[in-house]
């Protein structure tokens, strides 16, 4: 099963395709590893998006649409894979579709601003060991210092509510027309985030399933 997975910047979609790559056994694939592992081997794709990095420019999308096709031909993704951070855009999408890439499914995970900004603002990583808390779902006994290393625990610069309000806009601008486009299509499942991530992975995988 070929799978596209949508949602803002803390939706949990990350935590959504690890359990859905265990329960169907097909890997996750993301752009951005795909773009590092290719300049990595020094594929000829590879080598042309780097181009365009070292210049600090965005990498076209069809670059990124051809290194995507390349990594989808591997065997591991013979029976299905999950693309997770792409299509970010309806010309992406568009891309996708005359490049012959099938997508069964996408799944749209649904979770209003409020409750992603409380999500994000309150998050806290160590800057040691990289273990993550939450001022109030998954606090660290004691607060500031990590319960596994004693590291200092920070707010990544990512999650800062101005950042976060920032990256919703984009999304609202640029990801979020893509329901239209696949809801256009019939292979649109939306899926409404739960506090309980356990509850929405539950109805992540029924609309996997369905």
């Amino acid at each position: 099963m070929n799978l596209i997975l949508l949602g803002a910047p803390g939706a949990g979609k990350g935590t959504q395709a690890e359990v859905i790559c265990d329960t169907l056994k097909i890997p996750a694939i993301s752009t951005g590893n795909i773009l590092r592992e290719a300049i990595k081997n020094e594929t000829a794709l590879g080598m042309e998006a780097k181009s365009y990095m070292d210049g600090g420019k965005l990498v076209p999308d069809e670059i990124v649409i051809n290194i995507l096709k390349e990594r989808l031909e591997k065997d591991d993704c013979k029976n299905g894979f999950i693309l997770d951070g792409f299509p970010r855009t309806v010309p992406q999408a568009e891309a996708l579709d005359k490049m012959g890439v099938n997508i069964d499914r996408v799944i749209d995970i649904e979770v209003e601003d409020e409750k992603i900004m409380k999500r994000l603002s309150g998050r806290r990583v160590c800057e040691d060991c990289g273990a993550s808390y939450h001022l109030e779902y998954k606090p660290s006994k004691s607060e500031g210092k990590c319960d596994k290393c004693g590291g200092n625990t920070v707010q990544r610069k990512d999650d800062h509510p101005d950042t976060i309000k920032e990256r919703l806009q984009v999304y609202h601008q640029q990801t979020e027309p893509l329901k239209d486009y696949y809801y256009a299509t019939g292979k649109l499942i939306v899926v409404e985030g739960q506090e309980d991530v356990a509850d929405t992975t539950a109805l992540t995988l029924k609309a996997v399933e369905a």
